[in-house]
C-alpha cells in the first residue's frame, strides 16, 4: 500500500455542494473508520478538496473513492490522484 493525494475540483453550484455535504462527509468518515481515508478537508482558493488514502495505485486511490455522494450527485468536476511520499512527519494511520 501506497499513500496517495487526491485532489477534488467542485462545482461553483455552492447550494449544491451544501445540499449533499452531509451525505458527502458521512461516507467520508466511514471511509476514515475503515482506514482507506487517512485526512480530508476543503481547499482555499476555491471550491475543492483534498483527500489523503491509502491503495495500491492511483486508480485504486479513485475507485476507493467512486462511491462519494458528491461523485454520484456531480458536485465533484474533476479529480485526479497522485502518489505521495511523506518526506518529513507522520500521517496518522499510515
Amino acid at each position: 500500500m501506497a499513500i496517495f493525494a487526491v485532489q477534488y475540483t467542485y462545482t461553483d453550484d455552492a447550494d449544491r455542494v451544501a445540499t449533499f455535504r452531509p451525505e458527502h462527509r458521512a461516507h467520508l468518515d466511514e471511509l476514515h473508520r475503515e482506514g482507506t481515508l487517512l485526512l480530508s478537508g476543503p481547499l482555499g482558493g476555491g471550491p475543492g478538496g483534498l483527500l489523503i488514502v491509502t491503495a495500491d495505485s492511483e486508480e485504486d486511490a479513485l475507485a476507493k473513492l467512486d462511491g462519494d455522494p458528491f461523485r454520484r450527485e456531480a458536485v465533484i468536476i474533476h479529480r485526479v490522484a497522485r502518489e505521495w511520499t511523506v518526506a518529513i512527519g507522520e500521517i496518522p494511520g499510515a
